[in-house]
């Protein structure tokens, strides 16, 4: 995925005070940092941060952490970020191939994956964020009874994610292959790239993977 260079994306993100800076040094104080023991969801991958944003909003007492590689996409969350009013929503900018680093045993509630990077070569399997290798690095910090919402218009990437969750130990549920039209689609909120997808009539696939 190409894509185009936001000329000091980078210096902003530095100073930007939505952003947490070192976050490993929060591994286990997470509930220190955000000064309450509200859950806490993550997404990772969040992209421009429409997804995120719309839930901190709608639920005050969840605190949200969105994860994010690139600093040219970021960057545009932190944008939407600075219009809204809330104090329950901040930014790691991290490639989250070492997300295990960032939190510690059940500190985290709920994982969002909305329509991750398909890696569509085989030698590339293990960098999809439903892989079994990532699945292990959730299983580290995610609660017992937490779970992974995933969401995405790719149907090889969902078929391979419909395989890796029982390999890993995981079990699935909640699964469709047309969210729009399926029973789970109310209160579902919606990302950039799905707005952009079922506008041209792309069918939305979703599963929930839990222990």
């Amino acid at each position: 995925m190409r894509l185009r260079n936001v000329p000091g994306s980078q210096e902003f993100i530095a100073a930007n005070e939505f952003v947490v800076h070192e976050p490993e040094s929060y591994k286990g104080k997470w509930h220190e940092f955000f000064g309450n023991n509200n859950p806490i969801h993550i997404e990772v991958g969040m992209g421009k941060g429409q997804f995120i944003t719309a839930l901190a909003m709608q639920n005050p007492d969840i605190n949200y952490i969105g994860i994010e590689k690139y600093s040219s996409v970021l960057i545009r969350a932190i944008e939407k970020r600075t219009q809204v009013e809330c104090n329950n929503l901040y930014f790691i900018r991290f490639d989250a191939e070492n997300i295990n680093t960032l939190f510690d045993k059940d500190e985290i509630d709920r994982i969002y994956l909305n329509f991750s990077d398909p890696w569509p070569k085989d030698r590339h399997a293990k960098r999809r964020l439903t892989s079994k290798e990532f699945l292990a690095r959730y299983d580290q910090f995610l609660k017992k009874d937490g779970y992974i919402a995933f969401k995405t218009d790719n149907r090889p990437l969902f078929d391979f994610s419909l395989e890796q969750a029982p390999e890993a130990g995981w079990m699935l549920r909640d699964v469709t292959f047309d969210l729009h039209h399926s029973e789970y689609n109310e209160g579902n909120v919606m990302t950039e790239y799905e707005e952009k997808f079922s506008s041209k009539g792309n069918p939305i696939h979703r599963l929930v993977a839990y222990r």
